[in-house]
């Protein structure tokens, strides 16, 4: 008895790290490919618009599947999904390798991008399930929260020492190996799961409005940079994106078997936390994209270097992830920690905006990327167990959907409007005379000011969009009356 109990810890662990090795691959390649693009470019002679299509292939369907997914993983299964999701991501991943034009790579990343969205969708719904105990799951969320959130900045460097000693077609043949790996100890470790199953059929057509709807709304984001936010393009292939998902929810309204049961919008926690998320999402990407903006085209960095820069932020991640975090949500529950983080992250956001044309990596940069860990590290895996605290176990799946797509459309508008914001503040400064240096950075100091200020509504909002209700004081009880394990909602 005891030994098989042994076997079975054994195992959930080791299936933690296949999960996350898919997580990390997932993460990894979203800013991976952006150091190897002046490459790419050169090499496959894109024009400047068409290079965009490297990347927003993957965006748009990664984000337009991970609510289907997740819900698919409900019905048939979440191994079933999630190994197929890699066994995709890595044959679309040795096919963007091999890629000698431009049609074939900008194909094989759609394909990719819905690989990495299939895989993805149920990682958190795998993670709730196979660790139940609150002291447990807080370890298992820690683990996944370094890889979602240190992965990125892990891509920055892994991307430019690839790029420099070998070549850029290497950023995607390096998934092959962890792709194959992951898949056989998946098939192996991972807890097999039958599903609710699909004996009262599919909403074929509820599953086709969702995955448009948001194919729309995630393309309408990542080209308004290109189109202008007030343009007709924007507003209209984002309005037809929300009309779809008004007449998604209308159907699934109607449904007895919608692909997406109303019943899960109604989850306080699930839905306060997403949106948190989403907000921090938005703010984050200020840090990764305009910060490695301006570590290149103002001090001068190399790929390789803006990389190293962001380690920081990665190592504190990674040692709160060790224990640190888990321990304080033990202690005080998951909601404590979440404002502090928050503040934190803001903190260091501000002192990026603070940075000029000659700043030295310390302390200035080196506070920030730290404060940006600490932060992150704080209240992203509380976050995550706050959401996933009240789901019931049969919609776990698409739960882990909505998480995901609230992360992929914060980190979407972020992206695009913050880039939007820089463009036009060093285009405003330069023609009233600035020098050129001096435009961009006014451009990058705005970035980094609205990001904070997303961070800062987040932080705002917490208190009330994370309210306690009973089932979520199990999850939460102070110290000195923690909950039954067998007690806490799954």
């Amino acid at each position: 008895m005891l030994a098989a109990k042994l076997t079975t810890d054994r195992r959930r662990w080791l299936a933690l790290v296949v999960v996350c090795l898919a997580q990390g691959m997932n993460v990894l390649d979203a800013t991976i490919v952006n150091v190897a693009l002046p490459k790419i470019q050169q090499d496959l002679h894109f024009t400047q618009a068409s290079l965009a299509w490297v990347v927003d292939a993957y965006l748009i369907t990664f984000g337009s599947f991970l609510l289907m997914a997740g819900r698919l993983g409900d019905l048939i299964g979440r191994k079933r999904v999630f190994l197929a999701g890699i066994a995709l991501f890595t044959v679309s991943s040795a096919l963007c390798g091999i890629s000698q034009d431009q049609t074939m790579l900008i194909a094989a990343r759609f394909v990719q991008g819905l690989g990495g969205a299939v895989s993805s969708s149920v990682i958190v719904a795998i993670i709730v399930t196979e660790f139940p105990r609150p002291g447990e799951r807080a370890t298992a969320m820690s683990a996944f929260t370094f890889v979602a959130v240190g992965g990125g900045s892990i891509g920055l460097l892994a991307g430019g020492a690839i790029t420099q000693s070998i070549d850029w077609h290497w950023i995607f043949f390096i998934n092959v190996p962890i792709g194959v790996i992951a898949l056989l100890l998946g098939v192996a470790l991972i807890d097999r799961d039958e599903g609710i199953g699909i004996r009262n059929g599919v909403d074929v057509v509820g599953s086709m409005l969702i995955t448009v709807a948001l194919m729309l709304i995630v393309y309408a984001i990542v080209k308004a940079t290109d189109y202008g936010w007030g343009s007709a393009h924007t507003l209209g292939v984002g309005g037809a994106g929300i009309t779809l998902m008004g007449a998604f929810l209308l159907l699934e309204s109607r449904l007895r078997n919608p692909i997406m049961p109303l019943r899960i919008l109604r989850v306080r926690t699930l839905i306060g936390s997403s949106a948190i998320r989403s907000l921090m999402a938005s703010g984050m990407f200020a840090a990764f994209f305009i910060g490695a903006l301006y570590l290149e085209h103002v001090l001068g960095y190399s790929a390789l270097g803006t990389g190293v820069a962001f380690l920081p932020m990665t190592i504190t991640v990674g040692c709160l992830s060790l224990g640190v975090t888990a321990r304080i949500v033990r202690r005080f529950g998951a909601r404590r920690p979440v404002v502090p983080g928050l503040l934190t992250m803001v903190a260091g956001l501000l002192l990026l905006a603070q940075q000029g044309p000659h700043s030295s990596y310390f302390p200035g940069l080196f506070l920030a990327f730290v404060f940006l860990g600490i932060g992150a590290g704080s209240a992203f895996m509380p976050l995550l167990t706050i959401a996933m605290s009240e789901v019931p176990p049969r919609d776990a799946g698409l739960a882990s959907g909505i998480v995901n797509v609230s992360m992929q459309i914060g980190a979407a508008i972020g992206l695009a409007a913050l880039a939007s914001l820089a463009t036009e503040r060093t285009r405003a400064l330069a023609a009233a005379g600035h020098p050129a240096t001096s435009a961009l950075i006014g451009g990058y100091h705005l970035a980094f000011i609205a990001g904070a200020a997303c961070i800062a509504v987040a932080a705002l909002i917490t208190p009330f969009a994370l309210r306690r209700s009973a089932a979520a004081d199990a999850d939460d009880a102070p110290p000195g009356r923690v909950a039954e394990p067998e007690k806490v909602a799954a």
